[in-house]
């Protein structure tokens, strides 16, 4: 099973319905569905999934759909040692070093998917794009089922 960690910009596309970016991190939660991968969120990445699902969806519609998305997947605490290392990565976001350093907390993260890899050009974890983890996944999954 591959582990992937999913910063918060494909988390917004798949939760706001972003078309065409909502389409393939769709397909990565089916994937995890069906048990074929294990997603990661960060902790942190809440705060902004509730801000922007507030411009269009009530409190209780939020709150929903954010309680539906902690049962899809395993979030990762933000520790002091994740905000020690995020501040001292060398990272032009701040918020992309917590995601990166959430993510690199976990042994077995297999790859980070984000719409922004070039945000994320010190990473020593791959870094791909929704598309490219598909493909990758798909490529996984079917070698699992071949042999």
């Amino acid at each position: 099973m591959k582990h992937i960690f999913l910063d918060t910009n494909v988390l917004i596309d798949f939760l706001a319905n972003r078309k065409p970016f909502s389409i393939d991190v769709a397909k990565l939660f089916n994937y995890s569905f069906h048990k074929e991968i294990n997603i990661y969120i960060s902790a942190v990445s809440y705060n902004s999934i509730y801000n922007i699902l507030r411009q269009s969806c009530s409190h209780n519609e939020t709150i929903k759909i954010l309680s539906e998305l902690n049962e899809w997947t395993d979030i990762i605490d933000v520790t002091k040692d994740i905000i020690y290392k995020s501040l001292k990565s060398g990272f032009k976001d701040f918020e992309d070093a917590i995601q990166y350093n959430c993510a690199k907390s976990i042994s077995n993260i297999d790859f980070i998917v984000t719409r922004d890899t070039k945000d994320f050009k010190l990473s020593t974890l791959p870094i791909l794009t929704p598309k490219e983890a598909i493909s990758l996944v798909e490529s996984y999954t079917s070698h699992r089922h071949s042999e």
